[in-house]
This record gives structure tokens, sequence and C-alpha cells, in this order.
């Protein structure tokens, strides 16, 4: 054996048992936050990947970890490297490794270890560290507040637990590991980031989630320009006096409970469509520019939508036939459009099970507010679940669509071109692999990075 070998066999870096625990599992125990006079008075947080060695501004903040684990991973991989701008803050939330329900049990407990072991270690180090907790199903309860000494003060969120537009809340999952940690740590106050449940239960310390947010951030004194880069989404400009906008393009912060998020329940007027009475077909107008068009969606046995029919080529005769059908896919959880069934030929009659059976609905018609992209992230999201979308800017109307075969029987592909004749959308047609390549469409003389949250949005399918 190498000294190298030995050197590597018996490191913290691999064993990871330098700090004592309890139980079979040994997790590491996170001592005892000892509270000072001010510590929770209008109290905001920052997040790790806001943090900064040059910071000067915001260090009478608490650090989370409420954010995706690949944004702090490096806590765990490389402990030292950041104690030493950790300790310039308040204090420490323990990282907040991800607890998922679907995730393995091994990856539940282990990430348990890895939340405990890294507050353990920066309390080793002089940093004043609160707990985090998290929690799977119940199954989780035999560990998941392991490592956490009677009458702490931890902190929990319920942002992602909470109803998001097209999801609904998980607060019965929340509240029942919320009722067990209090049962099990009895905590001296919780902090609770973002708005708490009214059938929470303690000493909460609210934590106002927007207030915590970048927008409430001043960058201009004490990041260089340079720094900033680091942050930067998409190479897009920036204004000097909102320098850190442009920076910031997806939610980073998350929570627990289901990966895939809540329930998912229509978030808009016509996203109502998707559901209805099992063996329906619902007939439903979309909005549009020109007074939009005639929509037949087949409701499954579970009263879910299974195919949607489309009586229009949405200004892209090159991709679609009038009429076109989706296939409906629900294996995320939500209603994902598939590539356009077209029928040169002329389309067949769509029918239920057993025959034709049609009901016209009033779900109500989007407006343009509605189907406005709020952010960069809104178009994404949109594309990457298969959306049909059609907008003006500068009175030139462009189409583009997220799941669309090139060629029959191809991938499908995303396309963005201007609405016309066949012609039109092949001379100006982009094909794209990703939502980010199509945001670098020109659309005029702007870029469409830079213009979608500002263009008319006319029709949006999802």
């Amino acid at each position: 054996m190498t000294e190298e070998n030995y050197n590597y066999r018996t490191s913290q870096t691999l064993l990871r048992n330098q700090f004592p625990g309890r139980g079979k599992w040994e997790i590491p125990i996170i001592p005892k936050f000892k509270s000072r006079s001010g510590d929770f008075d209008d109290l905001l947080l920052i997040g790790f990947d806001k943090t900064h060695l040059e910071d000067q501004n915001h260090l009478d903040r608490i650090v989370h970890f409420f954010l995706y684990d690949y944004r702090f991973e490096r806590v765990w991989k490389h402990p030292d490297n950041d104690v030493e701008k950790l300790s310039r803050y308040r204090a420490v939330l323990s990282p907040d490794f991800s607890m998922y329900l679907e995730m393995a049990p091994v990856m539940q407990l282990y990430n348990v270890f890895r939340n405990r072991w890294c507050g353990a270690y920066w309390a080793s180090k002089g940093i004043r560290v609160i707990p985090t907790v998290n929690w799977g199903d119940e199954s989780t309860f035999d560990f998941c507040f392991e490592g956490i000494e009677k009458g702490s003060v931890v902190a929990v969120s319920t942002y992602m637990a909470s109803e998001h537009g097209n999801r609904c809340d998980q607060k019965e999952w929340f509240m029942a590991g919320y009722n067990e940690m209090l049962r099990r740590i009895e905590p001296e106050k919780i902090i609770c980031y973002n708005t708490p449940f009214p059938e929470m239960q303690g000493d909460i310390v609210y934590v106002d989630y927007e207030r915590s947010s970048w927008r409430y951030m001043n960058y201009k004194r004490s990041f260089r320009q340079n720094d900033l880069e680091a942050f930067k989404i998409g190479g897009q400009s920036t204004d000097p006096h909102d320098i850190i906008a442009a920076f910031i393009d997806v939610q980073t912060v998350k929570g627990g409970g289901s990966a895939y998020g809540g329930k998912w329940k229509p978030a808009k007027p016509e996203d109502g469509r998707f559901l209805g009475k099992p063996g329906e077909i619902k007939q439903t107008h979309s909005s549009g520019k020109r007074g939009g068009y005639d929509r037949e969606t087949k409701i499954g046995d579970d009263g879910r939508a299974t195919m949607e029919r489309h009586h229009t080529d949405h200004d892209q005769p090159s991709v679609h036939s009038d009429p076109h059908d989706h296939i409906i896919d629900w294996s995320k959880g939500f209603p994902k459009p598939g590539p356009p069934i077209s029928y040169p030929d002329g389309a067949p009659e769509l029918k239920r099970y057993g025959g034709v059976f049609r009901m016209s609905h009033d779900v109500g018609v989007n407006s343009l507010e509605d189907n406005r992209f709020k952010t960069i992230s809104d178009f994404k999201w949109c594309m990457n679940h298969g959306g049909e979308v059609q907008f003006d800017w500068k009175g030139v109307s462009y189409c583009c669509f997220g799941c669309v075969c090139q060629i029959p029987g191809a991938e499908p592909r995303m396309i963005i071109s201007q609405a016309g004749t066949a012609e039109v959308n092949r001379r100006t047609e982009m094909w794209c692999d990703t939502a980010d390549e199509l945001l670098e469409y020109m659309v005029g003389d702007d870029r469409l990075r830079d213009v979608i949250t500002q263009v008319i949005v006319w029709e949006r399918t999802i």
C-alpha cells in the first residue's frame, strides 16, 4: 500500500466519522444554536449561491440552501472552501440536500447525513449553524430528524409545498412531517422560509420569501461587474439601473415533497379543457389573433385528456394540416401534447369509445395577460412541454412550436418562423433542439430572448 493510498483511505474526506452521532446510523449531531438578542428580528435570508467574500451589504442575513442541490454540492465535496465566506454572515442553515418522495430511501438517508455532517463541520469551525429539517414520507421519520438536539432552533421551507401556478399544494405531506418534527425535536423556534400554513404550531419566525430574494439585494457596491458573470445566463444585456435582473433566468428555490411538484390543476381558463367527464369529447374555442379556432379534446377513462384536435394550421401549414391532432401525455403528471398528427387527405372522425359523445364547454378564453410570458423560464417551460405559440412583435406575426417532427418518424424538435404561407414558413424557419436555441432567433432587429416577455401572445396551447 502506498502512502498516498493509505492517506486517502484514512482521510475524513472519505470516512466522515469525526463527529459523534446517536442511533444505528450515527448521524452527526449539530450543536444547539445559541441565540443572541436581535437574531430573529426582521429576519431575511440569502441563498448560498448569492454569497460572496466581498459582500458588505447582506452580512446580517442568514445563509440558506433552499436551492437545487447542484448549486451547493461543493460544500460536501470541498467543505473547507467556503468556511471563510460563510463565517462572515449572521448564521448559516445546514444544507438542504433533497428528500424527494420519489428518491431511493438510501439516497434520502445519505442526504440527511450530508446535511448534518456539513452543519457539524461548520459549527466546529466557529460558524453559527441552524439545522434545516426536511423529510420524505412516513418511512423517513426514523432517520430524517436525527442529528438535531431537542429544543434546537430549526428551519423549514413551505415554498414547494405551497400552491404554485398550475400545481396544487402539498400541505398534507408537509404537515405530516412538520407535526412529527414538533413531537420529536420540540424546537425552541422554527424559521419558516415562505408563508406558514395556518395549521402550523410552534414559535414560528416567518421569513418573507420575496423580501429575501435577489430583487431586494444591493450588489452595486459589493460585487465587481466581472464577478457577476458567474451568475449570468444566456448573455443578456444589462441595464445599469437593474444590474442583477439579466442574471436571473430560472426559479432556483426548491423544497421537498414530490420531485414533480403538487398535483396539476388548470392555471389559466383554457387549461380546463384537459380535464372532464370520462369518455366525453369537449368542444371549446381558443383565443387567437383572428378570432381563434375550434378544438375538440377527447377525455379518457380517468377524466384526463388523451387526444386533442385543433381546427387550424396555426399559420404554419408546412408542419400542420387543418385539422390536426395531438396525443396528450400525462407521464410527468401534467398534460404534454405530442407532435402534430397531420391529415393531408382529411381527418378521421374523432370518436369516444363506443361512439361519438360530444359536449360543448365554456372553459373560458385566455386573456392576453394570461398568455403573456412572464419570464424566460415561462417560455422555455411552454416549449419544453409541447406548447404551440403565436405572437406579434413590432407588427410582424411569428409562430413557434415545441414538439414537431421535421420529417415523418423523426425525433421531435422545435421550430420558429414567421406566420403565413408554407413558403413564408420555410423561408424564415429555424429548427432547434432546445428552447435556448429558439431564444436566439431574430425577430426583426431584436433577439427573441431580449423581448419574449414583451411580445403580444395571441395563442398559447399550454
